[in-house]
């Protein structure tokens, strides 16, 4: 078992890494509970926000391991997708809530990939004005990265994630068994997410990374382990540091700025997430190069580690199109868009001097590699 602590006040937490982790979720909440004054004890039933293949797949497992230690809790589902990333599905799942008897002292558990985790972010820290929320992530994406920092969030159609709040779970518990259902697509989207992390900082995990394969890192459990594990320890200590990205947090949006107005230009359809991320991070290499913010090699080897886990859907999007998204985007501020670049692998910078024109060019430059 591998715990990373996340000191984000003002309440730590821990994120515990372990095969097999779902059948001890029960005594994991039970032990948390115990230990908290009783008036911060998590509420019982508990509130399960989930989607249905995940409830198919996992719900009977996760409510034998709660009903073992006399825990009970009641399921709230939501539509499965990018596009349910809503308000009116937080709403609605308010609404459910409400029926099925939550009160103040309700804790809701966030049940599925990185959408689930944000909704039901979203949802624990508005409903009732704020109740608890732990976090069970069944995606790669999500368990590495999504589901800790306490960032939860909903899209508008203007842009990605422009309604949220800032809301730690008392919790995240990480199985990576639960990825073995994920079809390929998922599971290489969610390590595009590791390796935007291992270019922000941690250059021996991006070394595993441009040496391994998809395949090979489905078949061992160790390796796997270790790439959730380093990326969960570099946003535990960013988020430790800077919890609501008022300074050194924006690193972690490395790959999202050009990656988030793919998402939006193509509706939230085209994509997986880490799909755009791993083009926004295409873009970052050779913007950064173009500048001179880091040398050929660098850049080519961020595009060479992307397409080694796999191909990408297509780029269809048009450059002006793309930058009237980025105008929308939350990193932008007075109008100034924000980058983040790689200078070498282990370290990016943030810039907001790149002329539009060089954006233009990033843009044409993955249509044209992605035909």
């Amino acid at each position: 078992m591998i715990r990373v602590p996340i000191a984000a006040p003002p309440r730590s937490y821990d994120a515990i890494i372990e095969n097999g982790l779902l059948a001890r979720v029960g005594e994991h909440l039970r032990e948390l509970s115990v230990g908290r004054p009783s008036q911060s004890r998590l509420g019982n039933p508990l509130f399960v926000v989930t989607v249905a293949p995940v409830r198919r797949k996992w719900g009977k497992q996760l409510m034998t391991s709660l009903t073992s230690v006399g825990l009970t809790a009641k399921f709230a589902e939501m539509g499965d997708g990018e596009r349910y990333k809503t308000l009116s599905t937080v709403e609605s799942l308010a609404e459910k809530l409400i029926r099925l008897g939550a009160d103040r002292s309700a804790t809701v558990l966030a049940f599925g990939g990185g959408v689930v985790g944000d909704v039901a972010g979203l949802l624990a820290s508005l409903y009732m004005r704020g109740v608890d929320v732990v976090q069970i992530p069944t995606t790669v994406q999500a368990q590495l990265d999504a589901a800790i920092g306490g960032k939860t969030g909903v899209n508008l159609h203007a842009g990605k994630n422009l309604l949220g709040t800032f809301h730690q779970p008392s919790v995240v518990l990480i199985d990576p068994a639960l990825l073995s259902t994920l079809p390929d697509r998922e599971f290489r989207a969610g390590l595009y997410e590791a390796l935007k992390c291992s270019v922000i900082d941690r250059p021996a995990l991006f070394e595993c990374l441009e040496k391994t394969s998809l395949t090979a890192l489905r078949r061992d459990t160790k390796a796997l382990e270790y790439v959730i594990a380093e990326s969960v320890k570099l946003k535990g200590e960013i988020v430790s540091v800077d919890e609501r990205e008022g300074g050194l947090r924006r690193v972690l949006n490395f790959g999202h700025t050009i990656g988030h107005a793919l998402e939006a230009e193509s509706s939230y359809r085209r994509f997986l997430h880490g799909e755009a991320v791993a083009w926004g991070m295409i873009a970052a290499a050779n913007i950064a190069g173009s500048l001179g913010k880091c040398d050929g090699r660098t850049a080519q080897r961020i595009v060479d580690a992307v397409w080694r886990l796999g191909r990408l859907p297509a780029v269809s999007a048009r450059g002006k199109d793309i930058v009237r998204f980025l105008q929308r985007d939350k990193k932008t501020r007075s109008g100034v868009v924000h980058f983040v670049l790689p200078r070498e692998i282990g370290r990016v910078e943030i810039v907001n001097d790149v002329p539009e024109k060089m954006v233009l060019a990033a843009v044409s430059e993955l249509r044209r590699i992605s035909k």
